[in-house]
């Protein structure tokens, strides 16, 4: 198991259009990938659950990847966290 915090910079978080992007990042990947926001923890693959954290701009998530590729997904996702605009 990796994780890593990461800040959310986007002006809006982790509205409906960002998140779609996450859940099709992370299911390109076998491992098991979280998402944890204020105590809350999410399956990334799932819209509905990153939308339910309510993450908005500015706010530090930490991702959580356990499984066969757990450096790639975590990698990448923190990437695609870190290059969100609007």
């Amino acid at each position: 198991m990796v994780s890593k915090e990461v800040m959310v910079s986007n002006s809006k978080g982790l509205h409906a259009r960002p998140a779609t992007l996450l859940v099709r990042k992370a299911a390109s990947f076998k491992s098991d990938i979280g998402i944890e926001y204020m105590g809350k923890r999410a399956n990334i693959k799932s819209l509905i659950g990153i939308l339910s954290l309510g993450v908005g701009s500015n706010n530090i998530v930490n991702v959580i990847v356990n499984g066969d590729d757990e450096k790639l997904a975590l990698e990448e996702i923190v990437n695609l966290i870190n290059s969100l605009e609007e």
